[in-house]
């Protein structure tokens, strides 16, 4: 069973991973109200951003000011580190099937790894396309998400120059 970060699985792996998700998205998922949830990713993402900057400072302090601005080694490391997390929590929710599994994937999945990197939630999507068997789709994905944001960063950028 894949699951992804809105909580829904997709069929395709063995029956031992759909008896404790089944189980989870039954109980915990299906009870957590909509502020409770925003609650988890709030909190979650304010401490994910805290993280990010502090890996931040820490990558600098590490290798110097020089090395660390002539190549992002401090955003490769979060989204490395943040891609590794999103793989645990995961594999460990569907492993599982703990009834905290919603409030776990809120507040770590979305919240804390969101506002840490955004790059664990892409990797997790691309896996999963890989996963179903789709490489050509996930191919795309990757290379569509990478062209669009860097169309986007330039886009935002030309409309921030030109109301200067």
């Amino acid at each position: 069973m894949q699951i992804g970060l809105h909580g829904k699985g997709q069929s395709g792996t063995s029956g031992a991973m759909q008896q404790p998700l089944a189980r989870l998205r039954g109980s915990q998922m299906a009870q957590t109200s909509t502020l409770t949830a925003s609650l988890y990713v709030a909190l979650g993402g304010g401490i994910g951003a805290v993280l990010r900057y502090q890996l931040g400072r820490a990558v600098t302090h590490i290798l110097g000011i020089s090395v660390a601005d002539a190549f992002p080694w401090a955003t490769l490391a979060a989204n490395v580190l943040g891609s590794c997390a999103m793989g645990l929590l995961f594999g460990l929710i569907a492993r599982t099937g703990v009834a905290e599994g919603d409030a776990m994937r809120l507040f770590i999945g979305v919240g804390l790894l969101g506002g840490f990197t955004t790059f664990s939630a892409f990797s997790l999507e691309t896996f999963q396309l890989i996963e179903r068997g789709q490489a050509g789709l996930a191919a795309s994905y990757g290379l569509i998400s990478v062209v669009a944001g860097l169309l986007a960063l330039y886009l935002g950028l030309l409309a921030a120059r030109a109301m200067t």
